[in-house]
C-alpha cells in the first residue's frame, strides 16, 4: 500500500471528472480509502481523530472571514450596475480613439475583477455588458471575446482577490510547517496582506501588457477596432454631461478600491477588516445608485451564502482528504519524489506548475488551493522558495490555465452568454495573444522574483 496516497489522488480526480460535487468527492474518497486502509491494517485511525480540531480551526479562522465579506462586496457592486456605468464613462474617455473601447473594457474588467474576485462572475458580467456593444461598433469577434476572457481572469491576481485570500491562508500554514520540519521553532509568517502586496506589481504589468497590445493592434489594424461614433457619444451623454458622468461613475468605485486595498497595504486594517469596509462601501454605493432594493439585497445575500457555503464545504472535504493522504504517507512520498528529481528546486517547481496548470482544466482554483497546494507547498518551501513568490506564481499559473483552450473555464463562461454569431473558434483565437502575455509574465517573474517580493519588503519590513 506504499502508493495508496497516489491512488487516492488519482481516484478523486476521476470522481470529479464524472461530475460529482467537489466537497463530497474529496470527503467520500478519503473516507473510502481510510475504511479500506483500516480493514487492511495499513492506515492508523488516529489520523481521523484530528478532524474535529481541524474543523474548529476553520470555523475560528479570522482570515477566512474575509471570504463572505469580499463575495458580498462583489455581488453588491454587480447588482448595483456599477460596471455598466463604469463602462459608459470609460467609453467616453477613450472611445474617440481606435481601440479605445478595448482599453475601456480592460480597465473596467480589471476593476470588476478586483471587486468580485470570481472569474465566472466577471467574465459573464463583462460578456453581457460589453460584448454586444463591441460587436455592434464593429470590433472583431475574436479580439472582443479574447479581451473579455482575459480581463475576466484578472480576478485571480489583482487584489483584493478571493483566490489570494484562500492561497494566503493555505500558504501560511504550509510555510510554518516547512520551517518546523527544518528545525526552525520560531517560524516566520506570511499573511494575506503579503500576497496582496506581492500581486500589485505583476497585476499592473499584466494590465499594462493588455493595454499595450490593444494600442499596437489599433495602429496595425484600425479597421477591426473603430472609434466611437458621434451618435454613440450623444446617446451616452443624453442624461448628464461628460464631467458629471465621469465623476459619478469613476470616483466612488475607485475610492472604494483604494480604501480597501490601501488600508491593507498600509497596515491600517487586516484583510478581514478591510473586507468589512468594502462590503459596507459597496452597500452605500448601491444606495447612492438607488439600487439597494429588497429584491437586490435578497439576491446578493443568497449569492454570498451559496458561494461561502461552497468554499467552506470544499475546505472541510479537503481537510479530511489531506488527513487521510498524510496517513498513507503521501507527504513523505511527494517529498522523496521532489528530492530525487533532476534539476533540484527548479525541476520540482516546473513539475508542480505544470501539474497545477493541467489540473486547472478540470478543477476550480478553490479545489486546487485546498487540495494540491497543501501537499506540494511545504516541500517546495522547505527547499528554499519564497512563499509570496510561490503564491503569486500559482495564482498567475491558474489564471493562464483558465484561459487556455479547449478546457479553460473562462472560455466556457463566455460561450454561455455570447451571441451565436460569435463562433467558438473566434473565442479560442482571441485568447491566444493574452495567454502568450501571461506566459511572458510568468517567465519574467521566474527570472526576476523581485517583481513580486520588492513591494512586500518595502511595506512590511
Amino acid at each position: 500500500m506504499e502508493y495508496a496516497a497516489i491512488l487516492m489522488f488519482v481516484t478523486v480526480c476521476l470522481v470529479l471528472l464524472l461530475g460529482y460535487p467537489v466537497a463530497f468527492s474529496l470527503a467520500g474518497t478519503a473516507l473510502l480509502f481510510a475504511g479500506m486502509g483500516m480493514a487492511l491494517d495499513v492506515f492508523d485511525p488516529a489520523f481521523l481523530s484530528a478532524l474535529p480540531s481541524r474543523l474548529y480551526g476553520v470555523i475560528n479562522n479570522q482570515t477566512l472571514l474575509a471570504v463572505p465579506l469580499f463575495v458580498f462586496m462583489g455581488a453588491m457592486l454587480e447588482r448595483s450596475k456599477i460596471a455598466e456605468n463604469l463602462l459608459n464613462a470609460m467609453s467616453l474617455l477613450f472611445g474617440r480613439f481606435h481601440g479605445g473601447l478595448g482599453i475601456s473594457v480592460i480597465l473596467v474588467g480589471a476593476l470588476l475583477a478586483a471587486s468580485t474576485g470570481i472569474v465566472g462572475a466577471t467574465v459573464v458580467t463583462m460578456g453581457l455588458l460589453s460584448l454586444p456593444t463591441m460587436l455592434k461598433r464593429g470590433y472583431s469577434p475574436a479580439f472582443s471575446s479574447g479581451i473579455i476572457c482575459a480581463t475576466g481572469t484578472l480576478g485571480q491576481i489583482i487584489p483584493p482577490s478571493i483566490a489570494l485570500v484562500l492561497l494566503g491562508d493555505v500558504l501560511s500554514n504550509a510555510y510554518q510547517k516547512a520551517q518546523l520540519d527544518m528545525g526552525i521553532f520560531s517560524p516566520e509568517t506570511v499573511s494575506v496582506g503579503d500576497l496582496f502586496a506581492g500581486a500589485v506589481v505583476p497585476g499592473l504589468i499584466l494590465v499594462g501588457f493588455y493595454i499595450l497590445y490593444c494600442l499596437v493592434l489599433a495602429l496595425i489594424k484600425p479597421d477591426i477596432m473603430p472609434r466611437l461614433e458621434a451618435e454613440d457619444i450623444e446617446k451616452l451623454t443624453r442624461d448628464q454631461s461628460v464631467p458629471a458622468l465621469m465623476l459619478s461613475a469613476l470616483v466612488p468605485p475607485l475610492l472604494l478600491m483604494v480604501a480597501v486595498l490601501g488600508s491593507i497595504l498600509l497596515g491600517f486594517a487586516t484583510p478581514t477588516e478591510a473586507a468589512g469596509v468594502g462590503a459596507m462601501g459597496a452597500t452605500l454605493l448601491a444606495l447612492g445608485q438607488k439600487k439597494l432594493t429588497l429584491e437586490n439585497l435578497k439576491a446578493v445575500m443568497q449569492s454570498t451564502t451559496k458561494i461561502t457555503a461552497m468554499v467552506f464545504m470544499i475546505l472541510i472535504g479537503a481537510s479530511l482528504f489531506s488527513l487521510v493522504f498524510r496517513g498513507f504517507g503521501g507527504e513523505e512520498l511527494v517529498h522523496g519524489f521532489f528530492q530525487q528529481m533532476p534539476g533540484g528546486i527548479v525541476g520540482a517547481t516546473l513539475i508542480v506548475m505544470l501539474v497545477i496548470f493541467l489540473l486547472g482544466f478540470i478543477l476550480d482554483f478553490i479545489e486546487i488551493t485546498f487540495v494540491v497546494v497543501p501537499i506540494v507547498a511545504p516541500v517546495l518551501l522547505a527547499m528554499g522558495l519564497d512563499p509570496i513568490w510561490l503564491g503569486i506564481m500559482i495564482a498567475i499559473n491558474l489564471q493562464t490555465s483558465f484561459l487556455t483552450p479547449p478546457f479553460g473555464f473562462a472560455l466556457f463562461y463566455l460561450r454561455g452568454v455570447a451571441a451565436k454569431t460569435v463562433r467558438t473558434s473566434d473565442i479560442y483565437r482571441g485568447v491566444i495573444p493574452f495567454i502568450a502575455m501571461q506566459l511572458v509574465l510568468l517567465l519574467a517573474l521566474a527570472m526576476w522574483p523581485e517583481l513580486v517580493t520588492w513591494l512586500p519588503e518595502v511595506i512590511y519590513k
